[in-house]
């Protein structure tokens, strides 16, 4: 039996196993290789640099002590362009079994908890299963196009979901 437990904030080997998971888990779907796990490492090892509690929020599944699944939220530019949700992942042994819902809904009572009036996300075209629950939600595709920021060209979408104030 999984023993499930969402924890708050920074443990230790976050930044490696989030970057670890998202090199697997892209690398084996989707070809992506060095250049996009060293982002995700480099780019999560910056926001944890700089983490405000209060304003930016990490959450993580950990299941019979190991870190399973994350998700972030970078308030940063929350007044501004919006907050960020970001490396949102989930081990294989948990996918599609409401874990990642239930990292979704905590990630957003925080933003509404926060007011932040917009919450967006980067993500691109063919993540079926993540599309749907972005969209379950409350996020609408605002924009997409070709593009390489994750080391491999493909097609680009911006999520949005409109909080209000």
């Amino acid at each position: 039996m999984t023993d499930l437990t969402l924890v708050e904030g920074y443990r230790p080997g976050a930044i490696g196993r989030v970057a670890e998971l998202h090199g697997d888990y892209y690398h084996r779907n989707w070809g992506f290789g060095l250049f996009f796990e060293a982002k995700v490492a480099t780019e999560l090892a910056a926001f944890f640099s700089g983490y405000a509690e209060g304003r930016d929020g990490f959450w993580a599944v950990v299941a019979n002590g190991r870190l399973e699944g994350a998700i972030v939220i970078d308030g940063r530019e929350a007044s501004g362009a919006g907050a960020h949700l970001r490396w949102f992942i989930m081990s294989d042994d948990l996918r599609g079994q409401g874990a990642g819902n239930r990292l979704m809904q905590t990630a957003m009572d925080f933003c509404r908890w926060k007011r932040y009036p917009v919450v967006y996300l980067w993500t691109f075209e063919g993540l079926a299963a993540a599309h749907h629950l972005y969209k379950r939600h409350g996020f609408s595709l605002v924009e997409q196009h070709p593009g390489d920021q994750w080391g491999t060209t493909v097609t680009e979408q911006r999520f949005e979901c409109r909080l209000g104030r």
